[in-house]
């Protein structure tokens, strides 16, 4: 079963080895992983999909929360928060396929960034299926590199938090 872990952490070295040094000695491989800092400079929150059943998943939360230099560990279940993730592809591009590239492109709401004789450069942000389904489509003109953040994810307002859900 796949898991999206939230883990807000003290913004300091080596916080992040132990971290991920908790995941792989529960055996979770991890699919995605994304570190950044917050609105707080002492804070990063690192964002971790994972693979693993339910029990080794409450048991790698559990350690997770007696490291120390971390504050908060959040399992996001689903419908329960919103993610995005930001992939840049290079793509090849002739005068022939440039024109349905584009197309492609607008449907999804993503920006070509780079424009060069023979490939493009394009940016997109969505769920995983939005990017999935891109990929799908932009594969058979040529993909020739790819970048992935993997997810980015914050967890919705639930029951009376004090604000509306959107």
């Amino acid at each position: 079963m796949r898991h999206t872990l939230s883990v807000l952490v003290e913004n300091q070295f080596g916080v992040l080895t132990r971290v991920t040094g908790m995941f792989s000695g529960r055996g979770f491989n991890i699919d995605t992983l994304n570190v950044g800092p917050t609105q707080d400079p002492n804070l990063s929150r690192i964002t971790a999909t994972v693979q693993g059943d339910n029990e080794q998943l409450d048991q790698c939360i559990k350690q997770l929360q007696k490291l120390v230099n971390v504050i908060e560990v959040i399992d996001l279940r689903v419908g329960q928060f919103v993610a995005r993730e930001l992939i840049m592809l290079k793509v090849s591009a002739d005068s022939e396929t440039r024109g349905e590239l584009v197309q492609i492109c607008d449907i999804f709401r993503a920006k070509i960034i780079d424009v060069r004789h023979n490939r493009i450069i394009v940016e997109m942000t969505g769920n995983e299926s939005k990017v999935r389904a891109f990929l799908e489509l932009i594969e058979p003109f040529g993909l020739l590199e790819l970048a992935r953040t993997g997810n980015v994810a914050l967890k919705r307002r639930m029951g009376n938090e004090g604000a509306e859900e959107s």
